[in-house]
């Protein structure tokens, strides 16, 4: 049997047949941060004890045993995860994981950067970047499904506040760790059977949208970013802070759009959208999850969707542009390898990528080849990709194949 290098070698020689140096791919994939989501370790628990429930149309099914039960737990979670996933991690961290400074609590409007000093340090001592998002749900001023376009203005200017105090929270983790954090505003707001006024709620959220972003912040430091939603559970009919809405406001105002992939219609799909969006805005965020009949956030697969997301930021030369993050949340099987599952999967949709020769095919369209280009795209399917991805996964001292299973099985033994 030959041996990992072997393997490699005679991919390389296949790839390079078609133009593709597979030593570039691995040292562009190398570079490529992707921010693994906190919350799939506790089942979107976070740690404030507010005695809400989710509420805004979210719901985690699943009781495998071994969720996190504390900021110590998940920590040591989150870093057995990272220990199985090659390349370059990032952490993207809810506000609601809180952790207050000596139990003195506060409310979600007086969140500061000193509340999440641990989190920074850790981050740091990792050598990780951060993202972050005000939580705007699971909580009582949130209980009607409304926030940002709350008829209440006390109610409202809460959330305003809650807001502003998280893009000034990812602003010292930015500062802090030296990399920008990306701060994404997503509100729950939204009604479950047709509204009489549609323009009212929309109209409250563009000015309370208005007053967060109001102060204006380094961008070395902080990025702002909004993300749109078509429906949830209990607001299936209307919801204020759709799509449209967010693009519009971005590409006015100069903000990151946020595109989910559970957040459009079953047929629609963000690989599509991100050339579109793209030639209006300056940046995106990505939040990549699966879903399946609608937004239920499963666990990420490789599947067409995934690489046709992967190839689209190589092809169109977005990677700089992008920010990759994942977003789900499964309680029904192991919650360390629902993590190294979907990181790895989104890394490898990125290596089969990286390892297509598009300025070629780019080529054969312009000339209006489009035999030679289906036949290529074609043949690409069953290129040895696997023999180069076990390659980086060994360079990065990360399991190869499914031996990170025996990993993630042993840790469950002894510690979850």
């Amino acid at each position: 049997m030959k041996t990992l290098e072997q393997q490699y070698q005679v991919a390389k020689e296949r790839y390079a047949e078609v133009g593709v140096d597979t030593d570039k791919a691995i040292a562009k994939l190398k570079t490529i941060p992707v921010s693994m989501h906190c919350w799939q370790g506790d089942d979107v628990g976070g740690f404030e004890n507010m005695g809400s429930d989710l509420g805004g149309g979210l719901a985690v099914t699943g009781n495998y045993p071994g969720k996190a039960r504390n900021p110590v737990e998940l920590k040591a979670d989150i870093e057995k995860a990272f220990s199985l996933i090659p390349g370059k991690q990032r952490l993207n961290l809810h506000s609601f994981y809180v952790e207050f400074p000596a139990g003195k609590k506060v409310d979600r409007d007086k969140l500061r950067p000193e509340h999440y000093k641990s989190w920074i340090e850790w981050a740091k001592s990792l050598g990780i970047g951060m993202d972050f998002n005000p939580t705007c749900f699971a909580h009582p001023k949130a209980a009607d499904g409304f926030t940002l376009s709350h008829k209440d203005k006390s109610i409202r200017q809460f959330w305003i506040n809650h807001c502003i105090a998280c893009r000034k929270v990812g602003a010292a983790m930015g500062q802090a760790l030296g990399t920008p954090t990306v701060t994404n505003i997503w509100i729950p707001d939204g009604m479950k059977d047709t509204p009489a006024d549609r323009k009212g709620p929309r109209e409250r959220l563009n000015e309370a949208l208005d007053q967060v972003f109001a102060e204006k912040i380094n961008p070395k430091y902080n990025l702002d970013a909004i993300e749109g939603k078509l429906f949830g559970v209990g607001v299936e009919s209307y919801t204020v802070g759709s799509h449209e809405f967010y693009l519009a406001y971005a590409a006015k105002k100069g903000k990151l759009v946020t595109l989910d992939a559970g957040h459009y219609h079953p047929t629609e799909s963000i690989s599509d959208k991100i050339s579109s969006v793209l030639t209006f805005v300056d940046e995106i965020l990505l939040h990549v999850s699966r879903g399946v009949r609608w937004d239920s956030d499963h666990v990420i697969v490789l599947n067409d969707e995934l690489i046709a997301i992967a190839e689209e930021l190589v092809r169109g030369n977005y990677l700089e542009r992008t920010h990759i993050g994942l977003d789900y949340f499964d309680a029904s099987i192991n919650r360390v390898a629902a993590w190294v599952i979907g990181m790895r999967n989104m890394l490898r949709a990125l290596c089969i990528a990286l390892l297509e020769p598009n300025k070629k095919l780019a080529a054969l369209e312009a000339e209006g080849d489009f035999t030679s280009r289906l036949a290529l795209m074609e043949e690409l399917k069953t290129m040895p990709f696997s023999a180069v991805w076990d390659y980086y996964c060994s360079q990065q001292n990360v399991p190869v194949g499914t031996n990170w299973l025996a990993e993630v099985k042993k840790y469950e033994a002894n510690v979850l």
